[in-house]
C-alpha cells in the first residue's frame, strides 16, 4: 500500500491553487461538493462534503431529498466525466444502483477522533 508522495499531509492545504484544467476524470484536487451526480437515466443527487475527508478514491453522494435522502458511497471508477461548468458529475450507475449503493457512515469512514469530535459523533444521538 504506497501512499502516492504528497498525500501525507492532506490536512486541508490543498484544492485552493487556482489552475482550472478540464479534467474528464475525477482527480483527487477536484473539491466536488456540492456538484449534482447524474445517473445513466437522471438526477440522482449531490455530493457531500464527506467525499473530501474519503479520499480521490470514493464519492460520498446524498440521494433523494434533504429530510427523506440518504448518503451512500460509491467508488470513483463510476465516474464518467466532470463538468465544472455545470457542476455536475455523471456516474456509470442508474439511480436505483446509487440509491442500493453502500450507506456512508461516518463511524465507520471517518472512526478516527479527530473527525468524530468534528462532526459531534460523540455526543449525538446514535447507536
Amino acid at each position: 500500500m504506497s501512499e502516492s508522495r504528497g498525500q501525507q499531509g492532506h490536512h486541508g492545504h490543498h484544492g485552493h491553487h487556482g489552475h482550472h484544467v478540464p479534467t474528464a476524470g475525477h482527480t483527487p484536487d477536484d473539491d466536488l461538493t456540492g456538484y449534482q451526480v447524474d445517473a445513466t437515466d437522471g438526477h440522482a443527487g449531490k455530493v457531500t462534503k464527506y467525499s473530501r475527508d474519503l479520499g480521490p478514491r470514493f464519492l460520498v453522494v446524498h440521494t433523494g431529498f434533504w429530510v427523506l435522502g440518504r448518503k451512500v458511497v460509491l467508488p470513483s471508477e463510476v465516474v464518467m466525466g466532470v463538468d465544472h461548468d455545470a457542476r455536475t458529475v455523471q456516474v456509470a450507475r442508474t439511480k436505483d444502483e446509487i440509491r442500493s449503493a453502500p450507506p456512508f457512515d461516518a463511524e465507520t469512514y471517518l472512526g478516527d477522533p479527530r473527525h468524530r469530535d468534528q462532526l459531534g459523533g460523540r455526543h449525538g444521538s446514535g447507536h
